[in-house]
């Protein structure tokens, strides 16, 4: 947590470390002389003092509310003890005293002694004695300033289970919540700092150095970091105990000025003075009746005030005077020191007498101006608000001021708009008209093209710089492929066995897929196969669309125009229009500041490179001849109107010298003014005199200004010459290396100065393009202007008509509203006379059945089948079911009404006339009586259908009347809303005649103008009519146009019969084809697997999977082994290789042998031609040289032989099964490569 040295007053240098974890370790420091730091800075057997903190605080509040209690017992006895006195005083006797009732004490428990599980962090600590020291911690033990010491008894425990208590505390204030995280004293060791938890500062001013509890009576405090997150790291004085330096947790550093430790002023006592004598006396002072004159108190105050101010100036003179002597004496004893030799003058430190001094007129310094500031905050304030009114007024709504961009080495410049920020309304509304569709115009059309070119610009730009990246890729991808070759070799045969194994359960599935996709196909086809009366509802769709919208050409001056539907207007739209106009000229505006604010960027960028540049030049041709030099180029400067917000920015030295120019302009213009007095007294001077203009004062001044600050820039810029020191001669050497150094700076120098033009150039180029495309804007804007003008003009007049249209457009919505409710009436009662009708047919056909069924159970030959027909059509009169209470029913009229009855009621009409009496009673004799109960259940059920028929037959007739009543009712609202559409379309076009009457500004150039009479264009231009060129020529074509399709579309339709005609044959061919394909499918079904087979299953057939995987497992060990083997032949091959190599080498060996035996034998014969016996010896070859011949041979040999072996043993490993494979060379290449 912390290190704390211990003080150089102490005996010995000790280190204290605190731990987080309650710990305290004083270690020794070690003696450098005894440790080696060359090898490692482990410091091994250093004496350590341990101190593990136990916690106190619980009971240290234990025994204060021991002692709370105890003070507070001995208070209310004393109170007892002054009661019982001050009875006793008044007479009464011990037992006639009358204790006050008391509340019963109830003694709560004692706080109990708590001790945290996890040990108190300790934050920060110092020495107070040799082996004893002061901590403060944090968590639960905050609040005091604990004293420890180290025990002497350092063995008896294990460092973890050490239970240490401090033997004194101070109880520090409002720390239990904000602990104290760093301790630092002054120099004097009188002040003590304390940086707190949360972030402030404490200063306590201590008697003495000893810290306790009398000693610490208050304190200062001042908090300046985060109180969250700004708790503090580190706080040290400075070295005089001037300044404060304090480093917070928050990322801050602040400085404070500390005040020394001042006296208590003396209070200055006043005596009020007596009256004076005789005072009634005098003679009374006469009234002052001049209302300008002062009264006694204020002349008085007023007297007073200017004592006061002349004592000050004197007090002021006489102190001037005083400084201005001492200072004399001062530099006089400066000039003195300055005279002395080196070894005898003072360092300016040392004239300080007493830092004090100067620290506590550092002290009033600040008290004055801290006292000057609360003085003037009213001011500041009030000042501040003013400022930030103003700023709201005129500067918060303005987006983007006027800025000029200038050239840099020519006139051209481009100036920004001046921009106002636009209201939130505006983008909703223009968002909210985005989500219709609307027709773009002309203006936005162009935007959106260069707009659209720009991201095709960046799109390509990003598509070439991927397609790079890929490429880079792939070839990284080919280097990582070619490295990993070899290594994925081993399992290349099983990776394709097994991709071939994917590829056939794929095709397998695809075929599957197939089929189930062909059958689904085939259905879907079944399924939209078109009946005979079908129309493409897209041909309908382009019928009903090309009806709707074939378009009006007539002109919007025509009488007979018709507005569309989409392109009426009114003013809601148009207003939505002049929102959306009004942000696309914001964005437009906005989107060309940005271009210019990035150029100005650019531009200052530029300047700063080219001052580099520059400094850079300047120092190379510091080092070149004169002759040598190339004019530098002028470094260019941003104009005033380039950084126009700098206009708003100000500091304290701005405001000095505004207030300087301020005070100038006042003197100028006091001493024009007395110059002119003074030229109207001496009757000639006045007549030639000029009062110069607030302009030409400021001038003045600040040329006045510019002259001071060019004279402190040249001044700064002299500098001394060095001395010249004479060199001597140099050698060839250096004058090369200058001449090359000379050649490498005039190259550096030209291409500098190369440099700098470049950047001019390109900025220059840069700005002339930008300004060519804001020309356009401007034409753009321009435009955008004069329609937002039109607009408006629209806008005001459609509000005129906008209550009239809203009445029109209302009822002509009520009557489409009502004319839909009643179509949709409509339909539903044509729905149910189509149910009804049905219904009928129902019924009627039972009918039918029942009379069928009637003559089927007749049979033929009956003889009774006369009267049983006449029981089954017998007319009944019945018992309505609805009429239980007795009701009969009406006669029924059904055979008046009814023109559809069948043919077996006409025959029944037909007997009925013959008036003949029979009784259906009674059946008959030899007559069937389950017949006759037949006829009878029978007649029942036809008169139940009969009644239904009358019943559904009286519904219709009801729903018809109504459905014809209704359609009446559609006509009727029909013709009222033919009237309503034509008036709001008269409406309309009255509206459109006033649109007509709006002048419209088009820019127009000569050569488009062709509305000419005789040669010359007219004066009056009312007849002419502004229209595009592409639309006229495209008008010209569309006849021809519109002729050629309908020759073309009589060619399609002919075609499209020949197509038709085409088909059907094609479709009996294809059928007949068919038929064969599948007889000719059987055919050689049958001759190939003497049956017919399911062709799907045959398609669908997949592998057998345990077959594959033998066979992988055994292409896995063919694999494995055709490793070994190649390892093999590369171990023989680098056999092979070493043995070439060493035979080369004992080859060169003996060349160079037989070389030297022949140079020494030519020596030897020339030396002495007598000694010819002499080297007989030597001639023949050495012993040496053919044992290491022997040598090689058997190498070689012994090489041959493990090659025999290991050639047999390849053969062995290459047999399986008693099968022979072939040599490994078809599975590998000769490089090594999978075959």
């Amino acid at each position: 947590q912390a290190l704390q040295w211990s003080p150089l007053s102490h005996p010995e240098s000790m280190l204290l470390v605190l731990c987080e974890n309650g710990f305290a370790v004083q270690v020794r420091a070690p003696d450098p002389s005894v440790y080696d730091a060359e090898k490692t800075y482990k410091i091994k057997d250093i004496p350590t003092e341990y101190f593990h903190f136990f916690s106190i605080k619980s009971r240290l509040k234990r025994e204060e509310e021991i002692k709370l209690r105890e003070k507070k017992k001995a208070d209310k006895e004393k109170a007892r003890q002054e009661f019982i006195q001050r009875e006793l005083k008044m007479g009464k006797e011990m037992e006639e005293i009358e204790f006050p009732e008391e509340e019963p004490e109830t003694d709560e428990p004692l706080p109990d002694i708590y001790i945290p599980e996890t040990p108190s962090p300790i934050l920060c600590g110092f020495y107070s004695k040799p082996g004893k020291f002061w901590l403060s911690l944090g968590g639960y033990d905050s609040g005091y300033l604990y004293h420890c010491a180290f025990s002497p008894m350092q063995h008896d425990k294990e460092v973890d289970h050490r239970q240490d208590e401090p033997f004194d505390f101070i109880p520090m204030d409002d720390t239990e919540e904000n602990p104290i995280r760093r301790i630092s004293f002054c120099s004097t060791g009188l002040l003590l700092f304390c940086g707190m938890e949360d972030g402030a500062v404490r200063i306590y001013p201590l008697h003495n150095k000893d810290l306790s509890v009398d000693n610490m009576v208050g304190y200062w405090s001042s908090s300046m970091h985060d109180n969250d997150y700004g708790h503090i790291q580190g706080i040290f004085p400075s070295f005089d105990d001037r300044f404060l330096v304090t480093c917070g947790a928050d990322g801050n550093i602040f400085v404070y000025n500390v005040l020394s430790a001042e006296e208590v002023q003396k209070v200055m006592k006043t005596k009020v003075p007596s009256p004076r004598r005789n005072l009634d006396k005098e003679k009374a002072a006469d009234d002052i009746e001049d209302p300008s004159a002062y009264s006694i108190e204020n002349a008085k105050q007023k007297m007073e005030y200017d004592m006061i101010v002349k004592a000050a100036e004197m007090k002021k003179y006489f102190k001037r005077q005083e400084l201005t002597h001492l200072r004399h004496e001062f530099q006089n004893l400066l000039q003195i020191n300055k005279d002395l030799p080196e070894h005898m003058q003072l360092d300016r430190a040392q004239f300080e007498m007493d830092r004090r001094i100067r620290a506590e007129m550092d002290r009033k310094t600040a008290r004055s101006i801290r006292l000057v500031m609360k003085e003037l905050a009213w001011e500041q304030e009030r000042h501040r608000i003013g400022l930030q009114k103003l700023q709201n007024r005129f500067r918060s709504n303005v987006e983007y001021d006027r800025i000029v961009v200038h050239a840099l080495r020519s006139s051209h410049q481009i100036s920004t708009y001046r921009l106002l920020a636009i209201s939130e309304h505006l983008y909703k509304v223009r968002k909210q008209t985005q989500v219709g569709k609307r027709r773009t115009s002309k203006y936005e059309w162009k935007g959106k093209e260069v707009d659209q070119k720009k991201d095709s610009q960046k799109e390509l730009r990003a598509a070439l710089s991927q397609t790079a990246a890929v490429g880079e890729e792939e070839a990284e991808t080919d280097k990582l492929k070619k490295r990993s070759h070899i290594h994925t070799v081993t399992s290349r045969i099983v990776e394709n066995r097994m991709e071939k194994l994917r590829k056939i359960i794929e095709k397998a599935d695809k075929a599957k897929a197939k089929i189930q996709q062909r059958k689904k196909e085939w259905n879907n086809l079944y399924k939209s196969k078109p009946s005979d009366d079908y129309e493409d509802p897209i041909d309908v769709q382009n019928i009903k669309e090309a009806q709707e919208n074939m378009g009006d050409f007539k002109l919007k001056t025509a009488t007979n125009y018709k507005i569309p539907e989409h392109m009426r207007m009114n003013a809601e739209k148009k207003t939505n229009q002049l929102a959306s106009l009004e942000v696309a000229i914001h964005e437009k505006k906005l989107s060309m500041n940005k271009w210019i604010i990035s150029l100005r960027d650019l531009k200052v960028a530029i300047i700063e490179e080219i001052q580099c540049l520059v400094q850079e030049l300047k120092t190379i041709q510091s080092s070149l001849h004169p002759s040598r030099h190339l004019p530098i180029p002028p470094v260019p400067e941003l104009y005033p109107d380039e950084t126009p917000e700098k206009r708003f920015q100000y500091d304290s030295e701005i405001l000095l010298k505004f207030k300087q120019e301020q005070e100038a302009q006042a003197r100028l213009k006091k001493s024009l003014a007395s110059s002119e007095a003074g030229g109207s007294v001496g009757g000639f001077g006045g007549s030639f005199l000029h009062t110069p203009s607030m302009k030409e004062i400021a001038m003045v001044i600040r040329a006045a200004s510019m002259k001071t600050m060019k004279a402190t820039s040249a001044t700064a810029e002299v500098t001394p010459k060095p001395l010249e020191i004479e060199h001597a001669e140099a050698t060839e050497m250096e004058v090369e290396i200058a001449k090359r150094e000379e050649i490498r700076n005039v190259y550096l120098q030209e291409s500098l100065i190369k440099r700098i033009h470049e950047l001019m150039i390109t900025f220059d180029g840069e700005l002339r393009l930008l300004r060519h495309q804001k020309l356009k804007l401007d034409i753009q804007m321009k435009t955008a202007d004069l329609r937002h003008i039109t607009w408006f003009e629209e806008l005001l007049l459609l509000k005129n008509f906008e209550k009239h249209e809203d009445t029109l457009q209302e009822r002509v919505n009520s009557l489409i509203s009502e004319e839909e409710e009643m179509q949709n009436k409509l339909n539903n009662y044509f729905q149910q006379i189509e149910d009804k009708k049905s219904e009928i047919a129902k019924l009627q056909e039972r009918e039918k059945v029942l009379y069928a069924t009637f003559q089927a159970s007749l049979g033929e030959n009956n003889p009774f089948a006369g009267f049983l027909t006449k029981v089954l059509k017998k007319k009944i009169k019945r018992v309505k079911k609805k009429e239980v209470e007795g009701k009969e029913d009406e006669e029924d009229e059904s055979e008046e009404e009814s023109e559809e009855e069948s043919t077996f009621e006409s025959d029944e009409e037909e007997s009925g006339s013959e008036d003949e009496v029979f009784d259906d009673s009674v059946c008959p004799k030899n007559c069937d009586e389950a017949l006759f109960e037949n006829t009878l259940q029978l007649r029942e059920k036809r008169l139940d259908i009969e009644e239904a028929l009358v019943e559904e037959k009286k519904m219709l007739e009801n729903l018809k009347k109504e459905y014809e009543t209704l359609a009446k009712k559609v006509k009727v609202v029909a013709t009222q809303l033919d009237a309503a559409d034509w008036e709001l379309e008269a409406y309309q076009r009255e509206k459109q005649q006033k649109l007509n009457e709006l002048h419209v500004v088009v820019p127009l150039k000569l050569h488009q103008v062709e509305y000419i009479a005789n040669g010359e264009i007219p004066a009056d231009l009312s007849q002419a009519l502004v229209f595009t060129n592409k639309s006229l020529v495209n008008l010209q074509q569309r006849i021809t146009t519109l002729q050629h399709e309908k020759v073309e579309q009589r060619e399609l339709y002919k075609q499209a019969r020949e197509q038709h005609k085409q088909l059907i044959r094609d479709r009996k061919e294809m059928m007949l084809r068919i038929e064969r394909m599948e007889e000719k499918c059987n055919q050689l079904m049958m001759m190939k697997f003497g049956r017919i087979v399911d062709l799907e299953a045959l398609q669908t057939l997949s592998v057998n999977t345990n077959l594959e995987e033998l066979k992988m497992k055994m292409m896995e060990k063919e694999q494995f082994y055709a490793t070994e083997l190649k390892k093999w032949d590369v171990r023989i091959s680098e056999l092979r290789q070493q043995l070439m190599m060493v035979t080369k080498e004992n080859t060169n060996k003996l060349l160079q042998l037989n070389t030297f035996c022949t140079e020494k034998m030519n020596m030897e014969t020339k030396l002495d031609g007598l000694q010819t016996n002499l080297g007989a010896e030597f001639q023949g070859p050495r012993k040496a040289d053919i044992e290491e011949k022997e040598k090689l041979l058997a190498l070689v040999h012994l090489q041959a032989q493990e090659a025999e072996v290991l050639k047999e043993e390849i053969t062995l490993l290459s047999r399986k099964d008693g099968r022979i494979f072939p040599p490994p060379q078809p599975l590998f290449g000769p490089d090594g490569e999978l075959d």
